[in-house]
């Protein structure tokens, strides 16, 4: 028996009018995009952390929220804020300091230099020709351009209050996604499923570790790193330190590590004959090194197999996109994509061989309920 033939325009406007739906729908929630995209982030990655608190206090879930809440605060919101204000507080100091790079000289070679064994006068003659061979020229051409940079990053964050409030809109959205997590969860898991079965259902866990390992791994490496490096620079008396770290600790959120801040400090010190305090700052940036290549890797791949250079795009990408909401956003947003990418690539009749969490994919991590 011929079956009857589909009524394709029926099937073309109703693809057409759940389309514009949709597209709609994004429009109207455009701007609180950003915000939850974070809140999912920062609820994927301290999902697991709500359930043990649920647990030890007396199984309430309110003041479980609560308690997540403070801590995604004080972990993930609190140290970009405190970074972001201190930089556009002392922007006019950033500005005379990259203008001060015109005038910028170097002074003469220290004195324990050519007194190092073999190589110590020629050491000395070779840096006191530095300037002739035009690095003063050097700094005066990259002046302009450090400039312009601390000019677009005030620019770029210079509605401040527009930020905090993009702030407390995630703290908001992930209290509200913490309160009712198991039915998110379970949608989530039935759209999986509805997409792609059980295969949609292990790919919604895969983009779950995807998510916590981009959470994990950039922000807590990133404050780790600032951590080091701020308390390194205080007790070597640089100055404005509290400036510097919170400029690297915005650098190493950006993947760029802290020897961006670090080394040109470190320079400067010995240039100055600063050498105690030099090699105080120089221990202080082998630790962040450390810390940069060996923690962010290990929570990262304890989650999901993801690239540097991917989280790196993500940043970048995300700033430009985004704003600095963007620089959490974006990684996210290509952490899943690219492991949802990898899944499909391997998928194979057996099901799916995902390219690496470390830890079981299993839904109880998620969806684990705990009785008031």
């Amino acid at each position: 028996m011929i079956s009857p033939p589909r009524d394709l325009s029926r099937f073309l406007l109703s693809l057409l009018v759940i389309g514009g739906l949709l597209l709609c729908s994004l429009f109207v929630l455009r701007p609180f995009l950003p915000a939850t995209v974070w809140a999912v982030t920062i609820v994927t990655a301290t999902w697991p952390l709500l359930l043990r608190l649920q647990r030890l206090l007396w199984r309430s879930r309110m003041l479980a929220v609560i308690v997540t809440a403070a801590i995604t605060l004080l972990v993930f919101v609190v140290p970009f804020w405190a970074a972001v204000s201190t930089i556009l507080g002392h922007a006019n100091e950033l500005l005379r300091l990259a203008h001060s790079a015109e005038t910028f000289r170097l002074p003469a070679a220290p004195a324990w230099v050519s007194q190092l064994p073999l190589i110590g006068p020629r050491a000395a003659d070779a840096f006191n020709g530095l300037n002739d061979a035009g690095i003063a020229d050097l700094a005066h051409r990259l002046a302009p351009y450090a400039a312009t940079a601390t000019t677009w990053f005030v620019g770029l964050a210079g509605s401040f209050g527009l930020l905090v409030v993009q702030f407390l809109l995630t703290v908001l959205i992930a209290s509200i996604i913490h309160a009712r997590g198991e039915q998110a969860g379970a949608l989530v898991m039935q759209m999986g499923r509805r997409l792609g079965g059980e295969r949609g259902a292990e790919l919604v866990i895969l983009s779950g570790h995807a998510i916590r390992a981009v959470a994990v791994g950039v922000m807590v490496t990133a404050l780790a790193e600032a951590v080091v490096g701020g308390f390194g620079m205080y007790l070597a008396g640089v100055p404005l330190a509290t400036v510097l770290t919170a400029v690297m600790f915005v650098f190493c959120v950006a993947q760029a590590g802290p020897g961006i801040v670090l080394i040109p400090v470190i320079l400067w010190m010995f240039v100055f004959g600063e050498t105690l305090r030099a090699l105080l700052l120089v221990a202080v940036f082998v630790i962040a090194i450390v810390i940069d290549n060996v923690l962010r890797p290990l929570l990262i791949r304890k989650e999901a197999d993801l690239p540097t250079l991917l989280v790196l795009a993500g940043v970048l990408g995300g700033l430009a996109a985004f704003g600095l909401v963007g620089i959490f956003v974006g990684p996210a947003v290509l952490a899943v994509t690219y492991t949802l990418f990898r899944a499909w690539l391997e998928d194979s009749a057996g099901g799916i061989r995902p390219a690496a969490p470390r830890t079981p994919l299993r839904w109880e991590t998620y969806s684990e309920t705990i009785p008031e």
